[in-house]
């Protein structure tokens, strides 16, 4: 018998650590959370977001802010394989599990 394993479009890693600072903050988490994480486990910061971008189009994750997160949106700001720093200043609201 052949078991199907569904993989998530995210690192599973990277969603425990964001989930993890989200209730030890007791708040929404914002761009300054995820770079000072970046900055405290040497994860790039563009690989945190990929995952939390992934969680809010899966409806695991909420964003609220004045951007709004969809497919089109990753896919629009992933260019060269990456995200840019730049691009997520954007994106200056506040980041929950749902």
């Amino acid at each position: 018998m052949t078991e199907t394993v569904d993989t998530p479009n995210w690192d599973v890693a990277l969603a425990n650590l964001a989930r993890e600072e989200f209730e030890i903050k007791g708040a929404d988490l914002t761009m300054a959370d995820f770079t000072r994480l970046a900055q405290e486990y040497t994860i790039r910061l563009d690989d945190i977001m990929v995952t939390l971008f992934e969680l809010v189009i899966a409806g695991k994750w909420q964003y609220h802010g004045e951007q709004t997160i969809s497919r089109k949106t990753l896919n629009d700001l992933y260019i060269n394989g990456r995200l840019h720093a730049d691009d997520l200043n954007n994106f200056d609201g506040g980041w929950r599990p749902e």
